[in-house]
């Protein structure tokens, strides 16, 4: 190992900024060289895609740009895409050039899984990015100013949302407030609207209290919502859905239903499980003791087997435990067992509704939507302090 050892993050999500913001304020000068690779030059806020999806909310809100965040002092920025991990070599390609590293830590996000659904991947849209919720909601809105030039097409009015879990209920309540809007604004009658939530399993938001969940359903469906359970997507065609039982017309397409790990990770030659990889305590490859997986990419396993979901919260924890790692690594120090929290989950049902659940406490309605707004505030703190919370944060 060189004398200055190098660490290369890849990915600035979640796990990756985390890690190198938690490595700026722990390393000292000299004492590592860290370089963080993302192939944009800001950081996007996940789980806030599915309001600009929807078209409630600016994009501009969910981004943050990555040297407003880092000490370029000890962090060194180097916006490109990777192309290729050659761990054996430990290098990493770039479109523009290789680094080469000591310590790895791979964050690159993940990608929409179809689970081979013919036409998925090529006709449905997915909230996975800044430019793919721009994309959104354009085709939303253009949906509306097609259907006044062709008023018998009513599937310009139909929209669907493939996968009731998490982002996919968000983004429905969402779509749920802003369509009427938008019918009022082209002056077209909103009963004529439709918007669909299929999911494959007999109920929505896996993981939740049945209590919320029916709470969840009765007031979606309150706002016009149209719930397909029990009802898996067999084929995506450009136009339409099908299931078993039907095909649902609809001029929007939108994909939620499942997330895996990138492919680069699978590439690379790391055992991997849908482009995730079992990690040890410390959060590092099985295979390789210098390489260290967070987020999307990332199968932790709690004490009965079973791997914690790959949400923003672990994601933030796992570079929190990174980094801490990486340092005790540099200075021959004991590393530290990954311990996650739980420290509570919620989910918003629109601008003004929410569930979820905080330790032991069941909570719904605007008591939701305000701790929703508090888990968001505590995040910028996090990442950006006061003056984050200040420029972003929203009351």
């Amino acid at each position: 190992m060189s004398r200055i050892p190098r660490i290369v993050i890849l990915g600035a999500g979640y796990g990756g900024i985390v890690t190198a913001i938690r490595l700026q304020k722990e390393l000292n000068y000299n004492e590592a060289d860290v370089t963080l690779v993302n192939r944009h030059d800001y950081h996007y806020i996940t789980t806030h895609l599915h309001m600009p999806a929807a078209g409630t909310d600016k994009p501009k809100n969910s981004r943050i740009n990555i040297l407003s965040l880092i000490d370029e002092f000890k962090i060194d920025f180097v916006k490109s895409t990777v192309l290729q991990i050659k761990p054996q070599e430990q290098k990493v390609i770039l479109s523009d050039g290789t680094l080469s590293y000591d310590y790895l830590v791979m964050g690159l996000g993940g990608e929409p899984e179809t689970f081979g659904i013919p036409g998925l991947q090529e006709y449905a849209m997915n909230i996975r990015s800044l430019n793919t919720v721009n994309l959104i909601k354009e085709h939303i809105e253009y949906q509306f100013a097609k259907f006044k030039q062709d008023p018998h097409r009513l599937d310009y009015l139909s929209f669907v949302v493939g996968g009731a879990n998490f982002t996919g209920i968000e983004f429905v309540g969402e779509l749920a407030d802003r369509l009427p809007n938008l019918a009022k604004q082209f002056d077209i009658d909103p009963s004529l609207i439709k918007i669909y939530s299929i999911e494959a399993a007999p109920t929505i938001l896996p993981g939740f209290d049945q209590e919320l969940v029916e709470y969840a359903l009765k007031q979606l469906e309150s706002k016009g919502v149209i719930f397909k359970l029990a009802s898996p997507i067999k084929e995506c065609t450009p136009n339409s859905v099908i299931t078993e039982n039907e095909e649902i017309k609809a001029a929007t397409i939108v994909w939620t239903g499942g997330i895996r790990g990138n492919h680069l990770v699978e590439d690379a030659g790391f055992e991997a499980k849908r482009g995730r990889v079992e990690v040890d305590p410390h959060l590092r490859s099985m295979e390789r003791d210098n390489v260290y997986v967070v987020g999307d990419c990332s199968i932790f396993l709690n004490d009965a087997g079973n791997p914690y979901p790959p949400t923003a919260q672990i994601a933030i924890q796992e570079g929190e435990a990174v980094a801490y790692n990486l340092v005790a690594a540099i200075r021959g120090e004991k590393l530290k067992p990954f311990v996650p929290t739980i420290k509570g989950t919620v989910a918003s049902l629109g601008k003004k509704d929410a569930i979820g659940v905080v330790g032991s406490y069941k909570i719904k309605g605007q008591v939701a939507v305000f701790m929703k707004k508090m888990i968001d505030l505590r995040y910028l703190y996090t990442i950006g302090g006061i003056p984050l919370v200040l420029k972003k944060g929203r009351l």
